[in-house]
């Protein structure tokens, strides 16, 4: 929970879902509800609440009976647009100065970010946690399933969720963990924790099993993975996106510096990128991408390590450390990598990682952009931009200086450079 959630935000984030669920059916299922400074319900619409009106003019409606100027905080269940193709939350934030907006999920309509979306121009805008998104898409779930946003359109994507992988590796080991107990365990610890609570073995045991696991899955979903599926095919200048980025955060050549890529996967993106590099070693924890990137590049060191742990490798070595796609992967500690990523780099050194926001719409090949909600089918437009402010956020508190963002039309880099 960041530190802008509390059990009250939880609690209206709940209460607003249960007004969507007063919603009719068939159509929309929309709850909305404004808090006053002093944490009281103020007043709270559903879609269709009035019979053809949406939740915006019913809640409007009430604003303007109780003379509300201000609030607390809103919490809004989609970010709806109107059939004029406006966003209602705009429209609501002109009427009302509101300090704090909570979301749920985008309209399943949205397949592109829009002009005027609050979402996406406020400011920092604050989200419901993964579980209440799944519950509204359940609610909606014949909505979102037809829409641009499921991954159902992507092959590749749909057939191989890393949940499941490690599932079954860890069921292989007897050890017998639903999927459902993956995605609400997604942090190594919090699996290896679990394991220990359901079986009743020592933490060290559980911990090496999901850390197999993890390698495993990692392993036959990236090792030998097929960039026909990749968003990047719909990217040509992906390359050129990353110089940009890097020659913003360092005059130096690539062939000038050591250099540290953590995250290989099969390999694609280092070759392309650090085959002229004299000094380079790679970190993965797929053996697999491993063996690839050094018969592309037999000059390179390859280490087996996951990039929470890098103890391998010695302090203050690197003049850059590269991640690309790799720390919005799932179980992934951002914390911890952010630490260890300062430990290895030398002071003023950079630090490039980027986040995946976009896949492939191989149907009729165009990129949908946005990031898997866990446990889901859906791919949500917005959350590659918290997954991103989050990082930038753990990347400063680790002890990184002028954190700087950069949105491209696959994924989202971010620079710093070790203070």
């Amino acid at each position: 929970m960041n530190a802008h959630m509390s059990p009250d935000s939880t609690h209206w984030m709940k209460y607003a879902i249960g007004e969507a669920r007063r919603a009719p059916q068939p159509g929309r299922r929309v709850g909305a509800v404004l808090v006053s400074e002093d944490g009281q319900l103020m007043c709270s619409a559903f879609e269709g609440e009035v019979h053809g009106a949406s939740w915006f003019r019913t809640l409007r409606y009430r604003v303007e009976e109780l003379g509300i100027a201000c609030a607390h905080s809103v919490y809004l269940t989609i970010n709806t647009l109107s059939a004029a193709g406006s966003f209602e939350l705009a429209e609501l934030l002109n009427d009302v100065r509101i300090d704090r907006v909570y979301i749920g999920l985008p309209d399943p309509a949205l397949t592109s970010y829009l002009d005027g979306d609050p979402a996406t121009e406020r400011g920092p805008v604050l989200r419901f946690t993964d579980d209440l998104q799944r519950e509204i898409m359940e609610q909606n779930r014949d909505l979102y399933a037809t829409s641009g946003q499921s991954i159902e359109c992507n092959p590749h994507y749909s057939t191989h969720r890393i949940s499941e992988a490690v599932s079954a590796g860890l069921g292989s080991k007897g050890f017998a963990l639903s999927r459902s107990d993956v995605n609400a365990n997604r942090g190594r610890c919090a699996l290896a924790s679990l394991i220990c609570q359901r079986y009743g073995i020592e933490y060290a045991e559980a911990d090496r099993a999901v850390g197999d696991a993890l390698s495993g899955a990692f392993d036959a979903k990236y090792g030998t993975y097929d960039y026909a599926y990749d968003a990047r095919a719909a990217n040509v200048r992906w390359a050129d996106d990353f110089m940009s980025v890097y020659k913003r955060a360092s005059t130096r050549p690539l062939s000038a510096v050591n250099i540290l890529n953590v995250g290989v996967g099969a390999g694609h993106e280092a070759a392309a990128l650090f085959s002229d590099c004299p000094q380079i070693t790679f970190a993965d924890i797929a053996e697999s991408g491993l063996a690839i990137i050094s018969g592309r590049i037999p000059s390179s060191r390859t280490v087996v390590s996951s990039a929470e742990d890098l103890s391998a490798l010695p302090d203050n070595t690197f003049d850059l450390y590269v991640s690309l796609r790799t720390y919005n992967s799932s179980f992934f500690d951002t914390s911890a990598a952010a630490s260890e990523a300062r430990r290895v780099l030398k002071s003023g050194a950079a630090i490039i990682v980027s986040v995946a926001n976009g896949f492939l719409y191989t149907q009729r090949g165009c990129v949908v952009p946005g990031l898997i909600i866990p446990g889901t089918e859906f791919v949500d437009l917005y959350r590659g931009m918290d997954t991103a402010n989050l990082i930038g956020a753990e990347l400063d508190g680790a002890g990184f200086k002028d954190v700087r963002m950069f949105p491209t039309s696959t994924e989202i880099y971010l620079s710093a450079v070790a203070a």
